[in-house]
C-alpha cells in the first residue's frame, strides 16, 4: 500500500519547436494541457545516462545524448540553468564542489575533463579506457579504474598523476570511498572486491562476492562480476553483481548478510542507502527494488515503462529521480520515505488533499456486457436509453442494474449452483475409478484416431522428451468436435480417393466406437462405471503394404465410374421425359432474316484456319495481296457492306443524279435566255 506519484506523467513536446508553438500546443491539446511538469523542461534529447545533485541540493545534474551534453537545473526556479555541449559521451561524472562550480567528467575517449562556474577549464587523458572514479577528500586524490588491473591516481592540488595502484585483477569495473574513514573500495571482472588504504597505498582486504552469490536457489550462467558498489556508514558495504544480485557485506566479516536476488538476471546499475527507514534502493534495467536492509523483505517496487540508466535519491526526502532510455527523466515522490523537497513543499499538500479524499475508478461501479448479455438478461429494450453507455463492442451499466437483472431473469441460481457443486463433488470421488474414453459428438471417428495416435506416441516416446499438445484439448479445434458444419463427409468423392486404405480402419473404429457406446449405456443403466477398459490391443495390418493401397485404389475408382454412369443414366432419362417447346428470337430493325444456312456458314468459317479464310476472301475479290520492294507482304481488304450501308449509298446516288440533271435543265434555260437577248 506504498503510494508512489509520478510528477513527469504526461507528452514531452519537441526541443526544436519554439516557444509560441509550444503556447499554441498547449491550449489547442488537452494531453499536454493536462501533463505534469515540476521542473521546465526536465529532459534529454534521446537519451539520459548519468544524474546527481549537489551537496546543497539547490542544482540537480543530469549527462545524456545526443549530442553528449549536461544539463543543470535550479530547483529554486524550476528551470534550467544552462547547458553545456561536450566532445564525447560521458562515462560518469562527480560534483567536488556543494555547487555547479566546480565538476569533473569521464569521458568514453579515456579523457578526464574538468568544468568550472564559467565552463570549460582543464583536460587530460588516462592510459586506458575508464570505467569509474571516485574522490579522495583529505589528499585531494581522484582515484580512477579502468579496463586494466591499475588504479590511476590524479591529484588535482599538485596538478600531476602520482602511482598507480596494483590490483590483482584483469580488469576493474566500478569503485567507491567510504566517507567516514576514507577506505577504498574496487570491484573486479572476476566478482571480487578489494579495499585499499588510502594512507599506506597497501590493499588490506579481499572479498569473494562471486562465489558468495551463488547459493542453491540462484542459476547463473557465467561467472558474476561487479557492477555496483556502494558505502553505507562505517562498517556496511552493498555490492551488485552482473547477474542481479545484491550482497549486503558487514566489513568485519567476509560473509555477506543478506542477499537479494533482483530475478531479472540483469546487471544492477544503481544502490542507494535510505536512513529514515533502513531501507536499500537497487535498481536494474527494468526494476527499482525497495527492501529491508535487516530482514530483505520488500517494501515496494517500480517498474518504469523505458529502462532505466541511473537512479538517484534526492537528500532527506521522499523524492526519487531516475535516468533512462528515454527523452523525458523521471521524478517519483513517496511520501512514505520522507517529507517534500522544500524547494517543492506544496507536493505535500497536494498528496495530502488526494489521500483525504480517494476518488474511486470509473469502472467500480459499473459492468460490462455486450449485445448477446442484454438479450439474455432481457434489458434489450435499454439500448439507446441513458441507461446503457455505449463503449467499443457492447455497453456499460450500472452494476446494481445489473445484479437485479441477473436475480430476475435466473432466480434459481443458487439451485444451479448447489447441483454443480454436488456434481463436481461425485465426479472428484469417482476420478479414482477407470474412466470411459468420452468421444465428442462430432466427427468421433476422428477424435478416436487422434486418441490412439497419442497413446502410440506416449509408448515409443522417450522419458525426456515432453509431451506434445493435443488437437482434442487445443481450444482453437475445438469447434471441429462441436460444430455439426464441419463433420468429415466420408462418401465424398475427394475423401474417396485421398484415404484408399480408410474403409479397413474405420471398420476397426466402428467396432471401437460400438464398444464404447454399449460400456457407456451400461454405465447409465447401472450409475456406475464398469472396472477396467475396452482392450485396444487388435490385430491391424500394415497400411505401408502397396500392393493393399493399389487394390483399393482401384476398387474406389470403379465405384466411381459406375456411380458416373447411374447418374448419366438418369440424366438421359429426364431429358427425354422433358418436351421441348418453341423459341421465338426478336430480328433487330433493319436486318433481314435469310436463313439458318448464313449462320451455319459463319460456323464453318469460324472453324477454319487463318490460311483458309483469306485464300477464300481472295476468291472472293476482298483481300489483295501484294509483294513490296522490301521483300515484304502487303495486304489489302475491302469490308463488306450491310444491307442498310447498301441502300443509303443507292439513295445517294440517286439523289446526286438528280441534282446534276436540275443544273443541267438550269444552265439551258440561261443560254437560251442570253441568245434571245442577242438577237433582239
Amino acid at each position: 500500500e506504498v503510494k508512489i506519484y509520478s510528477l513527469s506523467a504526461g507528452r514531452s513536446l519537441p526541443e526544436w519547436l519554439s516557444d509560441r508553438k509550444k503556447r499554441a500546443l498547449q491550449k489547442k491539446d488537452v494531453d499536454i494541457r493536462r501533463r505534469i511538469e515540476l521542473i521546465q523542461d526536465f529532459e534529454m534529447p534521446t537519451i539520459s545516462t548519468k544524474i546527481k545533485v549537489s551537496r546543497d541540493g539547490q542544482y540537480i545534474m543530469a549527462v545524456g545524448t545526443y549530442k553528449p551534453r549536461i544539463r543543470c537545473f535550479d530547483t529554486y526556479q524550476l528551470s534550467q540553468k544552462f547547458e553545456r555541449c561536450l566532445d564525447s559521451e560521458v562515462v560518469t561524472f562527480e560534483i567536488l564542489s556543494d555547487d555547479y562550480s566546480k565538476i569533473v567528467f569521464l569521458q568514453c575517449d579515456r579523457f578526464v575533463e574538468f568544468h568550472s562556474q564559467h565552463g570549460h577549464y582543464y583536460r587530460t587523458r588516462i592510459p586506458k579506457f575508464g570505467r569509474d572514479f571516485s574522490y579522495h577528500y583529505p589528499s585531494c586524490d581522484l582515484y580512477f579504474v579502468a579496463a586494466s588491473s591499475e588504479v590511476y591516481r590524479l591529484n588535482l592540488e599538485q596538478g600531476r598523476f602520482l602511482n598507480s595502484l596494483q590490483t590483482d585483477a584483469s580488469e576493474n569495473s566500478v569503485c567507491d570511498i567510504n566517507p567516514t574513514h576514507f577506505l577504498f573500495a574496487a570491484g573486479t571482472a572476476e566478482g571480487k572486491v578489494e579495499c585499499w588504504d588510502p594512507r599506506t597505498r597497501n590493499r588490506v582486504g579481499l572479498l569473494d562476492c562471486a562465489l558468495s552469490s551463488v547459493t542453491a536457489d540462484t542459476e547463473i550462467d557465467g561467472l558474476p562480476s561487479i557492477s555496483a558498489l556502494k558505502f553505507n556508514g562505517a562498517l556496511n558495504m552493498a555490492v551488485g553483481t552482473s547477474t542481479g544480485q545484491v550482497l549486503l557485506y558487514d566489513l568485519r566479516s567476509s560473509n555477506p548478510l543478506i542477499i537479494k536476488d533482483h530475478q531479472y538476471g540483469l546487471p544492477i546499475k544503481s544502490i542507494q542507502f535510505q536512513h529514515q527507514l533502513d531501507l536499500i534502493i537497487s535498481a536494474d534495467s527494468r526494476i527499482i527494488k525497495m527492501w529491508n536492509k535487516d530482514t530483505g523483505k520488500i517494501f515496494t517496487s517500480m517498474e518504469p515503462e523505458h529502462d532505466i540508466n541511473d537512479v538517484c535519491l534526492y537528500p532527506n526526502s521522499g523524492m526519487l529521480m531516475t535516468a533512462n532510455e528515454a527523452p523525458k527523466m523521471n521524478i517519483y515522490y513517496m511520501p512514505v520515505l520522507g517529507p517534500a523537497p522544500k524547494w517543492c513543499s506544496f507536493l505535500d499538500n497536494l498528496t495530502e488533499e488526494l489521500e483525504e479524499n480517494p476518488e474511486s475508478t470509473v469502472y467500480d461501479d459499473y459492468k460490462f456486457v455486450t449485445r448477446k448479455d442484454l438479450e439474455n438478461l432481457g434489458l434489450a429494450h435499454l439500448i439507446g436509453s441513458s441507461l446503457l453507455r455505449a463503449y467499443m463492442h457492447g455497453f456499460f451499466m450500472d452494476i446494481r442494474l445489473y445484479h437485479k437483472a441477473k436475480m430476475m431473469a435466473n432466480p434459481f441460481a443458487y439451485e444451479e449452483y448447489r447441483r454443480e457443486k454436488i456434481r463436481q463433488k461425485i465426479e472428484e470421488t469417482r476420478a479414482q475409478r477407470v474412466q470411459l474414453k468420452k468421444l465428442p459428438k462430432v466427427n468421433k471417428e476422428l477424435a478416436l484416431k487422434l486418441i490412439e495416435e497419442e497413446e502410440d506416441q506416449q509408448a515409443t516416446r522417450k522419458r525426456k522428451q515432453k509431451n506434445l499438445p493435443s488437437l482434442l484439448k487445443d481450444d482453437r479445434f475445438k469447434v471441429m468436435f462441436e460444430n455439426p458444419d464441419f463433420q468429415v463427409d466420408e462418401q465424398s468423392e475427394e475423401f474417396r480417393l485421398l484415404n484408399p486404405l480408410v474403409s479397413k480402419i474405420s471398420e476397426k473404429r466402428k467396432k471401437k466406437l460400438k464398444i464404447l457406446e454399449e460400456k457407456e449405456k451400461e454405465a447409465q443403466e447401472q450409475e456406475e462405471e464398469p472396472e477396467g477398459k475396452p482392450s485396444d490391443a487388435e490385430s491391424s495390418e500394415s497400411s505401408d503394404d502397396e500392393k493393399g493401397w493399389v487394390e483399393e485404389v482401384r476398387k474406389q475408382r470403379k465405384l466411381l465410374r459406375q456411380e458416373e454412369k447411374v447418374k448419366r443414366q438418369e440424366r438421359f432419362k429426364e431429358d427425354q421425359q422433358t418436351l421441348l417447346k418453341p423459341q421465338f428470337f426478336e430480328i433487330k430493325e433493319g436486318e433481314e432474316f435469310r436463313s439458318f444456312k448464313d449462320s451455319a456458314k459463319k460456323q464453318k468459317l469460324m472453324k477454319k484456319t487463318l490460311g483458309d479464310r483469306l485464300k477464300l476472301e481472295e476468291k472472293l475479290g476482298t483481300l489483295s495481296v501484294s509483294d513490296t520492294t522490301v521483300g515484304s507482304k502487303q495486304a489489302t481488304f475491302k469490308l463488306k457492306k450491310s444491307e442498310q450501308q447498301k441502300k443509303q449509298q443507292e439513295a445517294e446516288k440517286q439523289h446526286r443524279q438528280e441534282r446534276k440533271t436540275l443544273r443541267r435543265s438550269a444552265g439551258h434555260l440561261k443560254s437560251k435566255r442570253g441568245r434571245g437577248q442577242r438577237f433582239h
